[in-house]
């Protein structure tokens, strides 16, 4: 879900970016559609590999670290121990039952208690490298469709401000999706999505109105 979501944003973000630029540049409609393809079609391919390589990196990461957890808990079981108490007296749980509810965990899965208090994974929960890239190999042309066809669709007159809003209104959304997933301020998710939006076009447009000109 998480690549799906930042696939679809990121392909609406860069090929905004690049239509608009492009308009700024020239009123060929066909220039700006090409441009518009060529962007999605790079993007697509972009994105999955990133992510391919970036889940492959995070769960090597995460299997490093069930490793050492593992060398942890034969070498100094009670430091381990100790650990987990002690986030659960974080918590304000009473010592009495942290104690025993850091003897229950330990006892029924002690590596699996400790990695997923000192990493926040849990061991049997790796993220598919390929599922993650097949995500955003689908939602990046998905998201990207949007301000190309409303770049190439809207009148000369109005197509530019028409793809800014059709932008900013689809930002909107999935700056939302992200806070939703990642836990965080709904409002500073879509308020963060949208600036950066913004700023994308209008220095892309700028940009392209230059050499335009």
């Amino acid at each position: 879900m998480r690549a799906a979501v930042m696939g679809a944003n990121d392909g609406i973000l860069s090929v905004a970016g690049i239509v608009i630029g492009v308009a700024g540049a020239t009123t060929n409609s066909y220039a700006i559609f090409i441009s518009g393809i060529a962007g999605m079609l790079a993007g697509t391919v972009s994105m999955a590999m990133g992510e391919y390589v970036s889940v492959n990196t995070q769960k090597d990461a995460q299997k490093r670290a069930v490793i050492r957890q593992k060398r942890a808990l034969e070498h100094n079981y009670q430091k381990e121990f100790e650990f987990v108490k002690h986030n659960y007296l974080k918590q304000g749980i009473d010592e009495q039952l942290a104690e025993k509810a850091t003897k229950e965990m330990m006892s029924k899965d002690a590596l699996v208690t400790t990695v997923r208090e000192r990493y926040g994974f849990e061991v049997s929960e790796f993220t598919s490298p390929y599922a993650a890239a097949m995500s955003s190999m689908v939602a990046f042309p998905l998201g990207s469709v949007l301000p190309l066809v409303a770049i190439s669709l809207f009148p000369n007159a109005i197509r530019i401000i028409a793809t800014f809003v059709a932008v900013i209104i689809a930002l909107s959304f999935t700056g939302y999706g992200a806070a939703v997933l990642g836990n965080a301020n709904r409002k500073q998710g879509v308020l963060r999505n949208v600036v950066s939006g913004i700023l994308t076009m209008v220095v892309t447009y700028v940009i392209g109105s230059l050499i335009g000109s």
